[in-house]
C-alpha cells in the first residue's frame, strides 16, 4: 500500500511539474499541445491502472460470496478471463471497435489480422501531423479500453459460478472479448449508429454493465440453477458465500476502481475545464455509491428486520453502475438519488430473479444489468439523450448480447457439454476441475 501511494504521489508530481514547464515555455497559463499530449495519455493510463485493479475486485467479491469449495475456480476464472481478454482484444476486438482509427506505422495495421501479421511491438504514436491539441498517444488508448473489455468479461464468471466447467467458460470469454463486446460497443464509442442517433452512456452501463449481465444472463438460462438451490415448493434454499471480509474487502477495491472507470472516460485532463469535470466526475461516483450502500442498508432492515451485508455490498456496486451512464451532468444530490435507487433496485431484484428460478450466484444481473438499464434510462433527468434514444439504445444492445450470448452457450453445450456432473458440483469445483483447495485445512461447505 506504501508503494501505492509513493506512485501516485510520483505521478501527481510529474503532472504538476509537466504542466508548469509548458506554461513557462509558451509564456502562457495555457498547456501547449505537447503538455496536453502528456496530461490526457496520463489520464487514460492511470484510469486504466485503477480499473485494471477492479479485476482484482471482482475476484475477491466472488470468491467471497461462492462457497468454500469452489474459490480456487472462481480465483482461476477471473485471471484467465482477463488475460484471455487482453490478447483476445488486441488480435480482433480493438479493430473491431474502432474501425476507422487504424494507423499504419501502429501495431494495428490495416485489416483485423494485422496485429498477427506484425506482432513485432508496440510503437508509439508522437504528435507529427496531431492538430487536435486534446490528443493522447494510441497505446493509452488500447490499455484503457481494454480494460473495460475485460471488466465485462468478469461480470459474467460470477453469475454461472460453482456449476460450469472452467474450458466453456474460457471459451466464452475469448468470442465475448474478440467479437460481442467489441461490435456492441463500436455502435457507440466507435461512432456507430447509435451515436449518430443520439444515445448516451458515458463510461457504459450499458455498454459494459448491462451487456455482460445480458451475456451472464443467457449463461444461467442454459445451466440451470445449483442442485438444491430452490425447494420444490418454489423457495430459495440458502447457500451463503464463505468469506464476507474478502467480498467486502473486493468491493472496496471496485469502489476505488470505478474513479478509474468513469474519471477516465472524461477522456481528457489537458484544460482547466477538462480537470474540473474529473474531479465532479469522481464526486458523483463516490456519492452514487454511498447512495446504494445506504439505501440497501436502510430497505432490508425494514423488509427483513436484519441488514442484509451481501445487499448492502451490492447495493454500492448497483449505485456505482446506475452512474457510469452520465456521471457528469447530475448535482451531487442528484448522484446521491441515482445510486440509492440503484440499491432499492437491487433489494427487489434479487429475489425476483429467485422466483423466476434463476440462479445468480453473486447477484451480477440485478447489480450490472438491472441497474445497468435504470442508470442508461436516468440519462434522460439530465437532458443528456431523449427516452426513444435511450430506450432504443438498450434494448438494441441487451438484445444483441442476449441472443449471440445464448447461440454461444446452447452450441457450447450440445459440443462438450457445460455444465460439471453431479457428483463433481456437489463435492466442488476445487477438487474436481483443479484439484486444488482455497482453504484446505477447514471442512467445505
Amino acid at each position: 500500500m506504501l508503494s501505492l501511494f509513493k506512485i501516485l504521489i510520483s505521478v501527481l508530481i510529474c503532472i504538476l511539474s509537466t504542466t508548469i514547464l509548458y506554461a513557462e515555455e509558451t509564456n502562457s497559463d495555457l498547456v501547449s499541445a505537447h503538455g496536453v499530449f502528456v496530461l490526457n495519455t496520463l489520464l487514460f493510463l492511470i484510469g486504466g491502472f485503477l480499473v485494471m485493479w477492479m479485476a482484482a475486485g471482482f475476484a475477491m467479491l466472488e470468491a467471497g460470496l461462492v462457497r468454500s469449495k469452489n474459490v480456487t475456480t472462481q480465483l482461476t476464472k477471473n485471471i484467465a478471463l482477463f488475460s484471455i481478454a487482453a490478447i483476445a482484444y488486441y488480435l480482433v476486438g480493438y479493430n473491431l471497435m474502432y474501425p476507422g482509427d487504424l494507423k499504419e506505422g501502429s501495431w494495428w495495421i490495416s485489416g483485423y489480422l494485422g496485429p498477427i501479421l506484425s506482432i513485432a511491438g508496440l510503437q508509439p504514436v508522437g504528435l507529427e501531423g496531431v492538430e487536435d491539441p486534446g490528443g493522447y498517444s494510441t497505446g493509452s488508448d488500447f490499455f484503457f479500453q481494454l480494460m473495460f473489455c475485460a471488466t465485462t468479461a468478469s461480470i459474467v464468471s460470477g453469475t454461472i459460478a460453482e456449476r460450469m466447467k472452467l474450458w466453456p467458460f474460457l471459451i466464452f470469454t475469448v468470442l465475448l472479448t474478440a467479437f460481442l463486446y467489441p461490435i456492441e460497443a463500436s455502435w457507440q464509442w466507435g461512432g456507430g449508429w447509435l451515436k449518430e442517433l443520439g444515445f448516451s452512456d458515458f463510461a457504459g452501463s450499458t455498454l459494459v454493465h448491462a451487456a455482460g449481465a445480458s451475456a451472464a444472463l443467457a449463461g444461467a438460462i442454459v445451466l440451470g440453477p445449483r442442485i438444491g438451490k430452490y425447494k420444490d415448493d418454489g423457495s430459495v434454499n440458502p447457500m451463503p458465500g464463505s468469506n464476507m471480509p474478502l467480498a467486502t474487502l473486493g468491493t472496496f477495491i471496485l469502489w476505488l476502481g470505478w474513479f478509474g472507470f468513469n474519471g477516465g472516460s472524461q477522456l481528457a485532463l489537458g484544460t482547466i475545464g477538462d480537470a474540473a469535470d474529473v474531479s465532479r466526475i469522481f464526486t458523483n461516483t463516490n456519492t452514487a455509491a454511498a447512495g446504494g450502500a445506504l439505501a440497501a442498508l436502510i430497505l432490508t432492515q425494514i423488509m427483513y428486520k436484519k441488514i442484509d451485508l451481501t445487499m448492502v455490498l451490492n447495493g454500492a456496486l448497483a449505485g456505482l453502475v446506475s452512474i457510469t451512464a452520465e456521471p457528469l451532468a447530475p448535482s451531487i444530490g442528484g448522484a446521491t438519488i441515482i445510486g440509492a435507487i440503484g440499491g432499492v433496485i437491487v433489494v427487489f431484484a434479487v429475489p425476483m430473479l429467485d422466483k423466476l428460478k434463476i440462479d445468480d450466484v453473486v447477484g451480477a444481473i440485478s447489480v450490472h444489468g438491472i441497474a445497468g438499464i435504470w442508470g442508461t434510462i436516468a440519462v434522460v433527468f439530465s437532458g443528456v439523450s431523449s427516452i426513444g434514444n435511450q430506450l432504443i439504445g438498450t434494448i438494441s444492445i441487451c438484445f444483441f448480447v442476449f441472443i449471440l450470448s445464448l447461440v454461444i452457450w446452447y452450441i457450447l453445450d450440445a459440443l462438450t457439454g457445460i455444465r460439471v456432473s453431479e457428483e463433481d458440483e456437489l463435492t466442488g469445483l476445487d477438487t474436481t476441475e483443479l484439484g486444488m483447495d482455497a482453504y484446505p485445512d477447514f471442512s467445505k461447505s
